[in-house]
């Protein structure tokens, strides 16, 4: 069977402009709302499990850094369906771009269900050797090792709608991320307290809550991905594995894969610098990066947009729409970042009581937002670069850069400023900025240089 020849796609929302401002805002905003969902509900879970205890949130915070440093190599490379799906729904192979799906499923799933039994049995070991505090210890392994029954249906369920954002299908996504979000808080309610006639499990609670929503969201996802409508147009039925295809993905993702697993283990080892440095100084950072997150998964929703954007415009080898697409997405993520920026700095101590009454944990936290101004908005930057770049299939040179700069800029600095110069926490997190800024400054010049247009998947 031959394919049809490259088609110019239509702008996703009739009368917008090609990879103009008004095209990525339609395709990015329930994204960015999906994301905003996510950040909100997590605010809320950590803000709950804060009422606890400093060291509660403290060892919350700590194990679920590990727990997305372990799974999220394998939540990369089934982003990379997202760039399959785009690219030959641009070239107008719309029957071929549902197989992409069942294909990262037959790949990922037997690595991700070998993940979790790992997990589940070397969280103990594993923790210990970071060298908690004797407090957090239990607490962590107890979170860590019952979220890691989440992480099969976490990827499954980010495979899947990878494919629909890859048809420019983000609206889906959205109803689902709201729907399980919402069940999670509710259940983080019922069982973190013991409301609702559930037991109060506390920490372990928070973590059941989790894995509940994760594998909720995985079930909804595949009734709907095999309604016979989209199995008709996209071929979303389920298919045999099909070595050359995986090939393909892991080629691809592979890169994707290890630049997440590089870029969250320097930040997992720079939190551990962190959490050395006392139980409230951990929940300061916990808090921290729970409201950092409200600026950076917007930014997220713009990546996805941008990724869809310009695959298809690749695919359709239309490249100035492509490369409009990007500066359109940059536009956004700058507007939307600085106003989360302008929030920080009036609103430090009201941001920080979200989470906690502790005097000397929103003491710690008050300065790290007015560094995350900052941060947040180089974060912004690269986050939508990088979309732009897994859209082209341009993967390489990413992972290369976050290979040098998380591993032979951030730790180091960060153990610098923040424990050997004795800065403390602050210190650290200077560290980690200064690495974002040389991050966030290469995948710009990475994406201007065009060599994007010349990748092959």
């Amino acid at each position: 069977m031959t394919n049809p020849e490259p088609t110019q796609p239509p702008a996703i929302e009739a009368g917008t402009h090609r990879g103009g401002l008004g095209e990525v805002w339609f395709l990015a905003y329930p994204a960015i709302l999906s994301q905003v969902s996510v950040t909100t509900m997590g605010v809320v879970d950590s803000a709950m499990v804060g009422r606890l205890g400093a060291t509660e949130l403290a060892s919350v915070g700590f194990a679920g850094i590990w727990n997305w440093t372990l799974i999220c190599a394998f939540l990369g490379m089934a982003s990379v369906v997202q760039t399959f799906v785009s690219q030959d729904h641009g070239a107008g192979r719309m029957r071929q771009s549902g197989a992409w799906t069942w294909q990262g499923v037959w790949l990922l799933t037997p690595m991700v269900i070998l993940l979790a039994l790992t997990v589940l049995f070397s969280a103990e070991p594993l923790l210990r050797a970071l060298n908690l505090s004797p407090a957090m210890q239990p607490l962590a392994v107890q979170y860590l090792s019952i979220r890691a029954f989440g992480g099969v249906g976490l990827c499954l369920a980010s495979i899947f709608l990878s494919f629909y954002r890859g048809i420019g299908d983000t609206r889906t996504p959205l109803v689902i991320t709201v729907f399980v979000n919402v069940l999670n808080v509710v259940l983080d309610y019922g069982l973190i307290f013991g409301r609702l006639g559930l037991p109060a499990w506390g920490v372990a609670g928070a973590a059941a809550a989790t894995v509940i929503a994760e594998w909720t969201s995985t079930i909804i996802v595949i009734f709907l991905v095999l309604r016979r409508p989209l199995r008709e147009k996209f071929g979303t039925g389920p298919v045999r594995p099909r070595w050359r295809d995986q090939l393909r993905l892991l080629r691809t993702g592979l890169p994707l894969g290890g630049a997440a697993l590089l870029e969250m283990s320097s930040f997992a080892a720079f939190l551990t610098f962190v959490a050395w440095m006392g139980d409230s100084s951990m929940a300061a950072s916990q808090a921290f990066v729970s409201l950092l997150s409200m600026s950076f998964m917007q930014a997220v929703g713009i990546g996805y947009a941008v990724s869809t954007l310009v695959g298809r415009y690749r695919g359709a080898d239309d490249l100035p729409a492509a490369t409009r697409s990007f500066y359109s997405s940059q536009k956004l993520a700058a507007a939307i970042s600085f106003l989360t920026g302008f929030i920080f700095i009036i609103f430090p101590e009201p941001l920080m009581r979200i989470f906690t009454n502790d005097p000397q944990v929103i003491a710690l936290g008050r300065p790290l937002l007015l560094i995350g101004a900052f941060y947040e908005i180089l974060d912004s930057f690269s986050i939508v670069a990088d979309g732009a770049l897994r859209g082209a299939g341009d993967t390489y040179a990413p992972f290369i850069a976050r290979l040098l700069l998380a591993w032979l800029v951030q730790v180091p600095l960060a153990w610098l400023f923040g424990i050997h110069l004795e800065w403390g926490l602050t210190g650290a997190w200077v560290g980690s900025g200064l690495y974002m800024l040389l991050l966030s400054g290469y995948l710009l010049a990475r994406f201007r240089s065009g060599a994007w247009q010349y990748i092959k998947i």
